[in-house]
């Protein structure tokens, strides 16, 4: 298996601000919009995680680590964070449910619905992170496109919470006072948060939308 730093291409010496340079640049080159795939988006991800955890050149790898022993300290779980707790939800199962948008019960439908981890769930959004960059770190490839505020691939809808949108952007108001926002620029700043992505079927949003290999060809001539 290789080591993080052969995953993100980065040497043994590198800094933490090389390691997330790194990982940004991975990240998008795995994901799944962008032509890579599921397994090496979530082996990105992983290696970023164990970076972070304090790996270092010579410690062993997750499938060389000892067993740890029922009722081991090591199994107890880590304490819950402060930053802000997002439960999120697929635009795209709705339809399958009968669900609308604007249901004020469709959280609690979710939740007894049996949804696949990837349609609904929670995490939570680390300090200076975007909503996008934090689903990424916790595995989960959203859509987006350009990733700085220019298109809608990457929007979301936030039913509960308090998520400010930054001022450049191309929503329109009639979008931002509904709630939407595009989650590769703003982040949540209230303890918790209900959002639904994937809005780009919504058809307001897909108006907006860009076809990623547009916004590649774009940024390869500047």
């Amino acid at each position: 298996m290789e080591s993080p730093f052969e995953v993100l291409g980065i040497p043994p010496d590198a800094d933490d601000g090389e390691i997330v340079d790194a990982y940004r640049e991975r990240v998008k080159e795995a994901h799944p919009d962008q032509g890579g795939s599921t397994e090496e988006f979530q082996a990105v991800k992983d290696a970023y995680e164990r970076l972070q955890n304090g790996y270092e050149p010579g410690d062993p790898l997750p499938d060389e680590s000892p067993t740890a022993e029922p009722g081991s300290e090591t199994e107890q779980a880590p304490p819950e964070p402060d930053d802000p707790l997002v439960e999120f939800l697929n635009f795209e199962v709705l339809e399958d449910h009968g669900w609308a948008l604007e249901d004020e019960d469709l959280f609690e439908k979710a939740a007894d619905a049996n949804l696949r981890s990837s349609d609904f769930g929670r995490f939570y959004v680390d300090p200076n992170d975007t909503l996008l960059e934090a689903a990424e770190k916790n595995g989960f490839a959203w859509p987006f496109a350009c990733r700085g505020g220019a298109c809608t691939n990457c929007a979301v809808a936030v039913v509960e919470g308090e998520m400010p949108s930054p001022a450049s952007h191309i929503l329109p108001p009639d979008l931002t006072e509904k709630g939407i926002r595009l989650s590769c620029i703003a982040a949540p700043v209230s303890d918790d948060a209900k959002i639904v992505y994937n809005l780009k079927h919504l058809p307001e949003v897909s108006e907006l939308l860009l076809p990623a290999s547009r916004f590649e060809q774009a940024s390869s001539t500047d």
